[in-house]
């Protein structure tokens, strides 16, 4: 890490604080993209439906937002160019890794009640035992309420867990390997012990159960057939925290990816004007292939991208097509900081290191960099001259040694239509552990980052 002066040192703080906020007002998706919204509006950033509703001609200088299912959303900034000629675009994804509770998933067992969970993205399932965890997310009802659910985060919530076996008595299970230690199906959560109180002559075969199922009915109005249509996560309970005696790091939940969304869109707002028409995009379902309706796979940024030039009164598919294909885009995800405890999966020469600045990916993968975009050089040359321009700190970097394993984003995804697009993203530690944690210093050298590609 390089030395910062005062005035920096303050900054960094400061983005720090604000970076902290963000995680723990968005632990899911629907969080995420709501809380999103909100500084979107705060910032002068109208609805794009409100815009078509309307028929608005959008012209240089509007701010506009727009979200997919209340789970991916796209900020955009006119410039003063022609569309046609390409954007600025940074993506990021606001999924994490988790245990979903499924849909069926209210059980008694032994006297104590399980809610049944199925674990989202590659997790290893040994670390999420043990631990105080909360559940967040949505009930919708028949009548098409819907009830939000928050339980674990303040002082005075309850929390639920996983259990794990006693040291005393896991000989065997010592003995499996790590991806078998706790098997996906044993990821239930234990949510209560408590009976229900009844009369003498009342019987109830399962009254732990009911008495959970009672409480759910007196604090949120729902029954058990309402799981069925509910999507509820199960996160690490509590805020994010400053880590290490110097506090120079973070410890949160979720910071793959939303470090980077952050940064992105903190670098997008803080950027001065562009000719280029700017764009800020987070999307949903990274973590399991950017699959569905709300994942880069959809047509969530062609479509905006079409409603924004029909909007401006010249639509057609040639038009569309071009804008996309002339466009500069930053993949904005996390890469694996060197951690020389398991120095043994890294190539030094060839890692990103916490604390040195933006990681810039030029390919991913895994094995023979399957599954990767591997980037021109020739945008490379120019990122380098706008970073250093900047006075950026950036660093170069794989993820991990060759052949150790692998992983990919989104970057393939809209490189097919032609554009420019290479990963560059926070190195972090502890990578789809319950706990993360990044340096302080990347928070700062990325938002510098992102803000000196829109600038460019």
């Amino acid at each position: 890490m390089r030395q910062y002066h005062e005035t920096e040192k303050k900054e960094i703080q400061k983005l720090a604080k604000m970076y902290r906020e963000f995680l723990d007002a968005g632990k899911t998706e629907r969080e995420c993209s709501s809380n999103i919204c909100r500084i979107a509006k705060e910032q002068g950033f109208e609805n794009l439906e409100d815009v078509i509703r309307e028929g608005k001609q959008l012209k240089a200088g509007d701010k506009i937002y727009a979200e997919n299912m209340k789970k991916s959303v796209i900020m955009m900034e006119i410039g003063t160019d022609d569309i046609e000629n390409g954007m600025l675009l940074i993506g990021s994804h606001i999924d994490s890794p988790r245990l979903d509770i499924k849909q069926n998933p209210l059980y008694e067992n032994g006297g104590m009640a399980y809610l049944d969970t199925h674990y989202y993205g590659g997790i290893k399932k040994y670390q999420w035992v043990a631990s105080p965890m909360a559940i967040h997310g949505v009930i919708v009802k028949t009548d098409g309420t819907t009830v939000q659910i928050n339980i674990g985060e303040k002082p005075e919530d309850p929390v639920v867990g996983v259990t794990d076996i006693l040291v005393h008595l896991s000989a065997k299970q010592m003995e499996k390997k790590g991806s078998v230690v706790v098997e996906g199906e044993a990821l239930d959560l234990l949510v209560g012990s408590q009976p229900m109180d009844k009369k003498e002559d009342e019987k109830e075969e399962n009254p732990v159960k009911a008495y959970v199922l009672q409480l759910l009915k007196e604090q949120y109005g729902i029954e058990e057939k309402d799981f069925v249509s509910a999507e509820l996560e199960v996160v690490p309970a509590g805020a994010a925290r400053d880590f290490g005696l110097d506090s120079s790091m973070i410890m949160a939940y979720g910071q793959d990816d939303r470090i980077c969304a952050f940064t992105s869109l903190m670098g997008f707002l803080y950027s001065k004007p562009s000719a280029k028409t700017k764009v800020c995009m987070f999307v949903d379902k990274e973590e399991i292939g950017s699959v569905g309706a709300t994942g880069m796979h959809a047509h969530f940024l062609e479509n905006t991208v079409a409603e924004v030039i029909n909007s401006q009164g010249e639509y057609s598919e040639l038009k569309l097509r071009r804008a996309l294909k002339n466009s500069k885009m930053l993949s904005a995800d996390v890469n694996a900081g060197y951690d020389p405890l398991y120095a043994e999966v890294f190539e030094k020469n060839n890692s990103a290191y916490v604390g040195k600045g933006a990681a810039i990916s030029k390919y991913t993968g895994a094995r023979g960099k399957s599954g990767s975009n591997d980037a021109n050089a020739e945008y490379l040359g120019i990122l380098r001259k706008a970073f250093d321009d900047a006075k950026v700190e950036y660093q170069t970097a794989e993820l991990g040694r060759i052949d150790a394993g692998g992983g990919g984003t989104i970057a393939y995804i809209p490189a097919a239509y032609g554009m420019d697009v290479i990963d560059i993203g926070v190195p972090i530690l502890n990578m789809h552990a319950p706990y993360e944690v990044s340096s302080k210093a990347d928070v700062y050298e990325t938002t510098k980052c992102y803000k000196a590609f829109y600038e460019m």
